[in-house]
């Protein structure tokens, strides 16, 4: 069935939305220690690449996805219907984030740019041009007034967000930027870069503030505690660290991974830091002390991507073995085990009510899972559903 239905699907694109639909009314059943049980998914359809990226908007409505394709959608989170497809674009795109109010997209692109778009029309505002090589991250400050950019040329450059001008541009990594992020009060820009360092910058005057040094890999992804204190990263170098964000001192070093680290994440509170690695682990640590709280196994190959729930009673974390696993943060407990996707998983968000997911696939796809059942142990295996309607319904 699942094969008629994802032929159905390329064949005739028309169909997508009648497809989508009735998988919202008829759950995935699944095995359980606890018995059958079942977890309703939406399949988003209409990339004709892998995906890059999937993050609901603000009020929990709308998904929007990032493609190699070179578009960007925007989806109704309820139906799985296609709002507006982000064209424009001549390279793939990296990310996309809605701003803080959700009536804007950003994109950042592999054609050394990156766009503003307007949420509800699927206008394009603004084009942010200035990189001389593909960006890797944009990002909004919390107030949605500026925009980070973060380019291969080794360069991040801040923008206001309204008029696209040019602000200032960070120029001191000598490798390029792989992600650059604000602080919650949107006074500092944190970078990460191929360097192996990463780097604190004013963000009203573009000046260095300090280098965080330590690190001997490429760094792949930096992150402000929701207080604003503390910083931190992740490393090829198989090790995560955690900064004092007003001194640039060393908090701790986070040893524990045998390989490369692709992800360090705060908890909503900042007490916990989520990491993740191509050893196939996730590890929760105490944020003030450095120290392993729990180790999370499961997953047969690198975790890419996690994310917290907004009460931090759980975690989220999506991998290259084509599944997305749920797990009680308070236990490291596995709760959900969501397989399907064809190929890889390479993100994964929390809904801001926490009742669903969304996930990204090297598979084209994106499915929202509902996960607001009782934290049971089940599992969907990467095969068909056990039943359906009778109408089509080693990094």
């Amino acid at each position: 069935m699942k094969t008629i239905l994802r032929d159905l699907g390329r064949a005739a694109p028309s169909f997508s939305a009648i497809i989508v639909t009735l998988f919202v009314f008829a759950p995935l059943l699944i095995s359980s220690a606890h018995g059958a049980q079942s977890v309703p998914f939406i399949t988003l359809s209409g990339h004709t690449a892998d995906l890059t990226d999937a993050e609901f908007s603000p009020d929990g409505a709308f998904v929007v996805t990032a493609s190699s394709d070179k578009t960007a959608k925007i989806w109704d989170a309820h139906t799985g219907a296609v709002i507006r497809t982000l064209s424009g674009h001549a390279e793939g795109i990296k990310t996309a984030r809605f701003s803080p109010d959700g009536s804007r997209v950003l994109t950042s692109s592999q054609d050394n740019t990156a766009k503003i778009w307007d949420a509800k029309t699927g206008k394009l505002l603004l084009t942010l041009s200035g990189h001389t090589d593909p960006l890797e991250d944009a990002e909004y400050s919390r107030d949605g007034k500026y925009v980070v950019t973060a380019s291969r040329d080794s360069t991040a450059r801040i923008w206001d967000a309204d008029s696209g001008a040019l602000l200032a541009t960070l120029t001191g990594h000598t490798g390029p930027v792989m992600r650059a992020v604000f602080s919650p009060d949107g006074r500092r820009v944190a970078t990460a870069s191929s360097d192996h360092t990463a780097k604190v910058w004013d963000a009203a005057s573009g000046n260095l503030v300090f280098t965080l040094t330590g690190h001997h890999g490429i760094i792949t992804s930096i992150a402000f505690s929701p207080n604003g204190h503390r910083i931190a990263t992740s490393s090829s170098d198989k090790t995560a660290r955690i900064w004092d964000a007003d001194t640039g001192a060393l908090v701790a070093a986070l040893i524990g991974h045998t390989r490369a680290v692709e992800f360090a994440v705060f908890s909503p509170d900042g007490k916990k830091i989520a990491t993740g690695s191509s050893d196939k682990l996730g590890i929760l640590w105490d944020t003030n002390s450095g120290a392993r709280l729990i180790t999370l196994t499961g997953h047969d190959r690198a975790l890419m991507s996690a994310s917290f729930s907004p009460d931090g009673k759980k975690l989220a974390t999506a991998s290259y073995d084509r599944s997305v696993r749920i797990w009680d943060t308070g236990t490291g407990n596995p709760l959900l085990v969501l397989g399907g996707h064809d190929r890889e998983v390479s993100h994964v968000r929390f809904s801001p009510d926490g009742r669903h997911v969304v996930d990204a696939s090297f598979d084209m796809t994106g499915r929202i899972w509902d996960v607001s059942a009782p934290p049971t142990l089940m599992v969907a295996p990467a095969a068909t559903p056990v039943s359906a309607p009778a109408s089509p319904a080693n990094k």
